[in-house]
């Protein structure tokens, strides 16, 4: 074939695939789509990616990054629209191109400033949607603290929109999953900023065991029955315990986020529940929360999707870094868990991978210095970066 206006054709490029990869080879899309891949030359007017990769955009299920730009500084509240744009931005040039934005739906006196802010930041994303202003594709992730007294309500204010992707059920009273050292949930609270002294920190964990054992039991069931009345996938959260992952089952969870013990992983992976875990940890050796670190899952077959959580550029470094760190992971495995896995948890099964028929969502990378960079971005074939 030969390059034509109404096509765009990539050539001299290393081509990531579902289950290997080219190392020589070129893609063509058009229409939105990948219309063909091949080997060896690419035709005639091809774009010169110079032996650059191409893999399919990132898909990303758990960032709450967002709230980094819409409260930069505590008490300091950006114009949420704006906010959304500054995100989405960086989440292009990251190499991310389906995100699913977690917002927090729950709200808390006292402990920070974007709780309470699900309604607000998802009428923004809509916005910057219908304006054309965003690069990426964005879904919605509520994350349901299910203690929280009004957690509930919050989320039938929310249930009904059509951009929901994934609903999860987290519980961070002190004590027990992500924070079964209390130590850890003080220093996360010094850490953000919020000048808490030791006694309002006993204050705040004092009033948290007391809505867990007042609502917690009660909003588990009423959450995990929306979910399923309305058919969002549900995730769990930083399980730990044998107990945790039968509540998984239960509850029917199709992804579990960041387990926490090697224990609760093998009893998920056996349930056939897919394991999210960190990017972040993958970059760093290891859980900032002092949890199983994800190179281990990785290495004993347990773990299936990355995700950039707090800092969107660790998730394309994780997946290339996997095949260093976990020999048995190759360049294909290895991007899957940051693609077409993702996708096919919540539904997605038209993106995700390069393959004829498929969007044309797409990343060039260049590596440098074990750096990889994003050299250009395409959504449905339109260049977004």
């Amino acid at each position: 074939m030969t390059s034509t206006g109404s096509e765009t054709v990539i050539g001299n490029a290393r081509i990531v695939l579902v289950d290997r990869v080219i190392e020589r080879g070129w893609i063509a899309f058009a229409n939105g789509q990948i219309v063909e891949v091949g080997e060896g030359n690419g035709p005639a007017g091809s774009e010169d990616a110079a032996g650059d990769m191409i893999m399919p955009g990132l898909i990303e299920l758990h960032t709450d990054h967002l709230e980094a730009h819409y409260v930069p500084r505590p008490k300091v509240f950006w114009d949420p629209i704006a906010a959304v744009v500054s995100y989405d931005g960086q989440l292009a040039t990251s190499g991310i191109t389906t995100v699913l934005d977690s917002l927090r739906v729950w709200r808390e006196d006292g402990a920070e400033d974007v709780d309470g802010r699900a309604g607000i930041l998802a009428e923004a994303i809509s916005a910057a949607r219908d304006s054309n202003l965003l690069r990426a594709d964005h879904f919605l992730h509520l994350r349901c603290e299910i203690p929280m007294p009004d957690v509930v309500e919050e989320a039938k204010e929310l249930i009904g929109r059509p951009d929901i992707r994934l609903m999860s059920l987290m519980d961070h009273t002190p004590g027990q999953r992500q924070f079964r050292d209390e130590g850890k949930l003080r220093d996360y609270y010094r850490g953000k900023g919020s000048g808490k002294t030791d006694a309002e920190l006993d204050t705040l964990f004092e009033r948290r065991f007391a809505y867990q054992k007042a609502y917690a039991a009660t909003n588990m069931r009423e959450i995990v029955a929306l979910a399923h009345q309305y058919h969002i996938p549900l995730a769990s959260h930083d399980d730990t315990t044998d107990e945790n992952v039968s509540d998984a089952i239960k509850d029917r969870v199709s992804v579990a986020e960041f387990p926490t013990t090697m224990q609760a992983a093998r009893g998920l992976h056996q349930a056939g529940i897919g394991i999210l875990m960190g990017a972040p940890n993958v970059v760093r050796g290891g859980s900032h929360s002092g949890n199983i670190a994800a190179v281990d899952l990785a290495r004993e077959g347990l773990l299936d999707i990355l995700s950039s959580d707090y800092i969107p550029s660790s998730l394309l470094m994780a997946a290339l870094q996997l095949p260093q760190r976990v020999p048995d992971i190759d360049l294909a495995s290895a991007v899957r868990t940051v693609t077409k896995t993702p996708a096919e948890a919540v539904g997605l099964a038209d993106r995700g991978e390069i393959a004829v028929g498929k969007r044309a969502d797409l990343i060039r990378v260049h590596v440098a210095r074990d750096i990889p960079v994003v050299r250009s971005v395409w959504r449905e074939g339109h260049r977004v970066a």
